[in-house]
């Protein structure tokens, strides 16, 4: 089959992952546009561009994998800066008519976000005045809305009356948050008019009081009412959402549904709400499972492949805490999760991980356990990046539509989720960075001696690994496509 792909940006994590997973599948080819017609960061894409591509290529495709994001304000992040109203960007979406009139057997999977409200200060994604007033936008709705639906504390009452954010601020914010969610709703039209075959609106930095939360419900209103749940879908993630729905679209054009059988390292994992995240991660793993036509068995002899889960014992951690919570310990036990890896392996069972233990980084005591054990590369698909959401949704698309036992993708995960994420870019951050005078989002003109640094550290670790005798490598190129320390990709 043919898939049409317009990844949601740039980056390694909507542009390359899909293409990686799926290049070894022979009945799968992607098709993407070239990358210089899409956003970069802030900028945002050449939409006329792509549009060009999308009608030039759709008439060989099966299907086609659309991010309205980038298609409808030219980029995830255009789609949180853009001034235009609600006319002009509908306008993009009329594309969808004239693909369908171009190829009337083109079946659409489009994702399109809700937008974010982050709970921190910072401009690097959002708006300018995000950098002083992020946290008080962010923290004015979701106590406002706890009010109304629950209870708030007597210090919550008076962190709320203390707020101030000056009218024009808001005011612009929340303008294009209702311009957002009028696409959002008219997106779900087309749902309705059958021009798209199925939708994922996923949630960017979610939380269960505020702006996202109430624009949510009024999406799920809108779903219920028009009776599209079977069409729609709403859950956390974003940046693994491409891959979710390549491997929907790849399931239903094959007439498949995978059977999975999840296992849990800790007892407490499957209820715990992972950071950046409104629901359980049991929920989450349902809805990326139901969201690819896959099915959550009860037994391991039903299971097409096991998804072991890496989760916190008790509650979740960035990757790079200085100090562990205790539970990562007491609530878990990683000695008998990878003992029950190796059973089914063993067993001859495939056996895909999803390290969602901590945020933003991969699990250096699993990694650890699974290399002594030498199991590493006998598994069908590892992933521990970000948020627990990409790790589910990139792990189920390696073990689903990927090469079992695919060496070079588990290479660059464990080196980018684990030995990046986790340890390397922090101790670069803390170190090597202000020894040049340098900072987390400016490297100046010395950006080629940042990425020597990061390749070194890494490769340093990659070879204390049992796994590096058996698959050396011995050069790494790194490249950070939005020039700062959140994000690199690792060409091996």
């Amino acid at each position: 089959m043919k898939i049409l792909f317009l990844p949601l940006d740039e980056r390694p994590c909507n542009y390359s992952y899909a293409p990686m997973i799926a290049r070894k599948n022979e009945r799968l080819d992607l098709i993407l546009p070239d990358k210089e017609i899409l956003s970069h960061k802030k900028q945002p894409a050449d939409i006329e561009a792509i549009k060009k591509f999308l009608l030039d290529n759709v008439e060989q495709a099966d299907v086609a994998v659309l991010s309205m994001d980038m298609l409808i304000y030219g980029g995830l992040l255009p789609s949180r800066l853009h001034e235009k109203s609600f006319e002009d960007l509908s306008k993009n979406i009329e594309i969808l008519q004239d693909l369908k009139k171009k190829n009337p057997k083109v079946k659409i999977y489009a994702f399109q976000s809700l937008m974010r409200c982050p709970q921190y200060n910072s401009s690097e994604e959002e708006p300018d005045y995000y950098a002083d007033y992020g946290y008080k936008i962010f923290k004015q709705k979701y106590l406002e809305d706890k009010s109304q639906r629950d209870d708030i504390s007597a210090v919550e009452e008076a962190e709320l009356s203390s707020i101030q954010i000056p009218a024009e601020i808001l005011n612009d914010y929340v303008q294009r948050r209702r311009t957002n969610l009028k696409v959002n709703e008219t997106i779900l039209s087309d749902v309705k008019k059958g021009l798209i075959e199925f939708l994922i609106i996923p949630q960017d930095d979610s939380s269960p009081y505020g702006y996202t939360a109430l624009d949510q419900q009024k999406l799920i209103n809108q779903i219920q009412k028009e009776n599209l749940q079977e069409k729609t879908m709403i859950f956390p993630g974003a940046d693994e959402i491409g891959m979710t729905l390549i491997n929907r679209a790849y399931n239903d054009f094959y007439h498949v549904q995978p059977k999975v059988f999840a296992i849990y390292s800790s007892i407490l994992g499957p209820t715990i709400i992972p950071l950046y995240e409104d629901r359980p991660l049991y929920s989450t793993l349902a809805d990326h499972l139901v969201a690819t036509n896959s099915l959550l068995v009860d037994s391991p002899e039903e299971a097409d492949y096991i998804l072991a889960i890496n989760t916190p014992g008790k509650k979740m951690q960035e990757s790079f805490a200085e100090k562990k919570d205790i539970t990562y310990s007491t609530f878990r036990n990683l000695r008998l999760f990878c003992q029950k890896i190796q059973y089914y392996l063993d067993k001859g069972v495939k056996v895909a991980v999803a390290d969602s233990a901590y945020a933003n980084g991969g699990d250096y005591a699993l990694i650890n356990y699974l290399d002594s054990m030498n199991l590493l590369d006998r598994l069908a698909g590892y992933a521990g990046w970000n948020t627990d959401a990409n790790t589910l949704g990139t792990v189920i698309a390696q073990a689903e539509i990927g090469e079992n036992k695919d060496i070079d993708n588990l290479k660059a995960r464990i080196i980018e989720d684990v030995f990046y994420q986790a340890n390397v870019r922090q101790n670069v951050v803390n170190n090597f960075l202000p020894q040049h005078s340098l900072s987390y989002y400016d490297f100046k003109d010395k950006e080629d001696l940042v990425k020597q640094e990061i390749a070194n550290e890494l490769l340093a670790k990659y070879n204390n690994l049992q796994l590096a005798k058996k698959y050396p490598i011995d050069h790494l190129q790194i490249s950070m496509p939005w020039h700062r320390m959140f994000e690199i990709k690792v060409s091996i």
